[in-house]
């Protein structure tokens, strides 16, 4: 019958160890990994060690050390752990693999370099669990939400959805502008709100829904209309807008700040039962003038009040910009740069259409010009409203 020492010796037998001085001589060509649990991780690591707990080694590994030909040297606490998972990674295909022998505790006694890495405390970890476990977000992709800022133009039907899952996916600050007070007709569909909140301002009602959500989220509000003098400013905040306004007037200037100071925006609109959602990375992919150069004339572009929209349409284009916003801030797959997402709830269809900057783009183009910041108002009056966040 096995036992614990005949198993690591046939596992040493079969696994290369690593004195610590040598893997310190080379540790510019090395990949460390890093196979104990959190809270041991969390007390001191190697710095830029890959942290993957040896009971989920199988499941993530592969994920968070995609090349198999790299040098992979393994370490636990003191060099038992290290050498099965060594093994492990062998097994799965890996070329150039070593355990540590001794350990981090033997790395540390020695003196070598180590740091306290910056981790989650045991309340967000339990918090944002879901998200740990996915390979591709982990605990430094979620450090990154923590300390990401995401302004939100709008508290209304795009705007609710939006900040409610960036509130609760742990996006650390999100700035909340509307200058509109909570209506009984906003409560079909924008659901920061409620009955109580009927004539509170927007941003206050959309801060105790978030904050109660969410005590993590450093909610900001903006109880100011969106204007010339005041959205470079507004911008040059935040690592990222959602767009959730509802007039052409703030597209373009939004548009044009975000050129300005280079910060993405994750755009949205719905119209009856009808919605479109994109992403708009300045000098990156398209503009919003790339792809609508000039307003359309009032008469072709009634608002929701008065063409009615589907209650629950905001809910589904507002959830993708959060996960478009989500995506851009952690560089994941491919966000929706220079792709049109439209989407028919009467069809129950999506359609993506790719479109691509314009070369004769008057603000983004070869040979665009200073760019003004100015306001819209004069070229699309009537049938829309001033506030952002009214649909």
């Amino acid at each position: 019958m096995s036992t614990l020492n005949s198993l690591l010796a046939e596992a040493r037998r079969q696994v290369h160890e690593v004195e610590p001085a040598e893997v310190q001589a080379q540790s510019g060509d090395s990949v460390f990994l890093d196979v104990r649990e959190a809270e041991e991780y969390s007390q001191g690591a190697i710095g830029g060690a890959v942290d993957v707990p040896r009971g989920r080694l199988e499941l993530d590994v592969e994920t968070r050390i995609p090349d198999k030909e790299a040098r992979v040297v393994v370490y636990c606490a003191a060099g038992v752990r290290s050498v099965f998972a060594a093994r492990t990674l062998a097994e799965l295909g890996y070329t150039n693999v070593a355990s540590m022998a001794g350990g981090f505790n033997r790395w540390k006694d020695e003196g070598r370099p180590w740091s306290t890495p910056q981790v989650l405390s045991a309340e967000r970890r339990n918090r944002y669990q879901r998200h740990l476990l996915l390979p591709e977000i982990g605990m430094s992709g979620q450090l990154k939400l923590l300390e990401s800022k995401v302004l939100v133009l709008g508290a209304g039907g795009l705007g609710s959805p939006a900040s409610i899952y960036l509130a609760a996916a742990g996006v650390g600050t999100i700035g909340i502008l509307d200058d509109d007070v909570v209506d009984l007709s906003n409560l079909q569909r924008q659901i920061l709100h409620n009955g109580g909140r009927i004539g509170e301002r927007k941003v206050d009602s959309a801060k105790k829904t978030l904050t109660a959500l969410n005590p993590d989220v450093n909610v900001v509000t903006h109880d100011v209309r969106l204007r010339a003098d005041n959205v470079v400013e507004l911008l040059s905040g935040y690592d990222l807008v959602v767009d959730a306004t509802d007039n052409f007037p703030s597209r373009y200037l939004v548009n044009d700040a975000a050129l300005l100071t280079r910060v993405p925006v994750v755009h949205g609109s719905i119209f009856r039962f009808e919605g479109q959602a994109t992403v708009f990375q300045p000098y990156v992919g398209p503009c919003y003038r790339c792809l609508f150069p000039e307003p359309p004339p009032a008469e072709f572009a009634p608002s929701c009040a008065e063409a009615g929209v589907l209650g629950v349409l905001p809910g589904i284009i507002g959830s993708i910009q959060a996960v478009e916003a989500i995506k851009m801030l952690l560089d994941l797959g491919e966000p929706l740069v220079g792709r049109l997402l439209a989407y028919d709830a009467l069809a129950e269809e999506f359609r993506c259409f790719s479109f691509g900057r314009d070369p004769a783009c008057l603000a983004c183009g070869e040979n665009a010009g200073e760019i003004v910041i100015a306001e819209y108002d004069q070229f699309c009056r009537s049938h829309f409203a001033s506030a952002p966040g009214g649909r």
